[in-house]
């Protein structure tokens, strides 16, 4: 049995090559679901839960005092705007802090098992139809410069794009941008015509962010409109009718 077979756990190349994929793919998911990484899909992404958290809001507290409302909304904006640049800028670090631990593990791999990263290297390579004298070329070439080595095994092996991964800080601005975006464009529609303009508004909005962020995912963005939109039509208004019938029970 060669040391490559063992150092890959008894699994062929390719076989080791997907549970790596796998491996570095759970980098960019959350327990609660996945942040859209980038600063502008940040913002995006912000600007459309934000607003959508308002309109729930809105579809309540509009069938109350309107001076109350306006007081409830306003400090109800200003907490969920810090928690949303919070939570991302902590998604954000916890993201870095995994991929750091993927590339110290990657990094030891290649100190002390070199025979099997370059047997891996060779297999990989030749995957992708290199073959002879310019197979070994590449192998070798890439072999004796450590830091090129751990560069492409980390693309080729767990298919990370390094420059994908922005600072926490960059994360979290461009969910505070966001967030706010929408928390001064809600309060302000609310204040001038408190039954009509938020809902416009606000699905406008959503409309506009899920669009952007779709474009940047590189997703059809129709679709995603759809389907954000209807969803936010489906939960705000059965908020805003189931307190509607709470309120006339109340009454009566």
């Amino acid at each position: 049995m060669s040391k490559a077979y063992q150092h890959f756990e008894e699994k062929s190349t390719v076989e080791h090559l997907k549970e790596a994929r796998i491996k570095a793919s759970t980098i960019a998911s959350e327990m609660h679901g996945i942040e859209v990484p980038g600063y502008f899909a940040a913002i995006f992404d912000s600007a459309r839960d934000s607003m959508i958290a308002l309109l729930l809001l809105w579809a309540i507290f509009i069938q109350i005092s309107f001076t109350y409302s306006l007081a409830i909304c306003l400090f109800f904006a200003l907490g969920w705007v810090i928690w949303k640049t919070g939570r991302s800028g902590l998604l954000a670090y916890a993201r870095l802090e995994r991929l750091h631990r993927l590339i110290e593990q990657e990094r030891w791999e290649i100190e002390h098992h070199r025979d099997q990263e370059k047997e891996e290297l060779r297999e990989m390579y030749q995957a992708k139809g290199l073959s002879g004298k310019l197979l070994e070329e590449v192998v070798e070439i890439l072999m004796a410069d450590d830091n090129r080595l751990l560069q492409v095994m980390l693309e080729e092996e767990l298919g990370l794009t390094l420059e994908a991964y922005e600072h926490p800080l960059k994360q979290a601005l461009g969910a505070l941008i966001g967030s706010a975006i929408s928390a001064v464009v809600f309060l302000l529609s609310f204040w001038l015509f408190p039954f009509f303009a938020p809902p416009i508004l606000g699905l406008s909005i959503i409309i506009f962010s899920t669009f952007y962020a779709a474009k940047l995912q590189k997703n059809e963005p129709t679709g995603a409109i759809i389907w954000n939109l209807s969803i936010a039509l489906f939960c705000t208004g059965g908020v805003y009718f189931g307190a509607k019938l709470f309120l006339s029970l109340l009454k009566t």
